[in-house]
């Protein structure tokens, strides 16, 4: 059996995304999005079918979240996840696009992805983190609560979407 490649997570603005990051992440927001609609009953075939606010995260990221946090995971310098950390406001942040390839699921990119924009949010005083995901994402909603997430009410008026936060003391 063999050893499973070290997780590396990257952490800059948008803006500053090298254009292979910018492919790499595209490609994993790509898989995201097609991924939530099909689970959403509205599957596409492809990218050029998806929503425009969501087509224009994958046609140009460092655009879409330019002024945003991109945390990109890699393992053996293979895109493996990502995550955006909205700019701190009024001591708030969000966790948007958290997004782990299949074949990288269970080595804990997911963990280490959330980990890393925790630290970034402590390091600029967030005292309040939120994010929203499907109630169907059972496994996402679980490892948000393990790390001190809770449900709270909607920002967002989506069936079936789930609305958490947490708050630092």
């Amino acid at each position: 059996m063999s050893t499973p490649s070290p997780i590396a997570v990257d952490r800059r603005p948008g803006r500053d995304l090298a254009p292979a990051a910018a492919e790499g992440l595209a490609g994993l927001l790509a898989d995201y999005h097609l991924q939530t609609q099909a689970e959403k009953g509205e599957a596409v075939a492809g990218v050029t079918e998806l929503p425009d606010r969501y087509r224009s995260e994958i046609t140009d990221p460092r655009s879409a979240f330019r002024d945003d946090l991109v945390l990109l995971a890699s393992c053996g310098g293979t895109p493996a996840g990502c995550l955006v950390v909205t700019s701190p406001v009024g001591g708030g942040a969000e966790v948007k696009r958290l997004w782990t390839a299949p074949k990288f699921r269970g080595v804990g990119v997911a963990s280490r992805l959330i980990g890393a924009a925790l630290a970034y949010t402590d390091e600029h005083g967030v005292r309040t983190v939120r994010l929203s995901v499907w109630k169907w994402r059972t496994g996402a909603v679980a490892l948000y609560e393990r790390l001190g997430f809770t449900v709270t009410d909607p920002w967002e008026a989506r069936d079936r979407l789930v609305c958490m936060e947490r708050r630092t003391a």
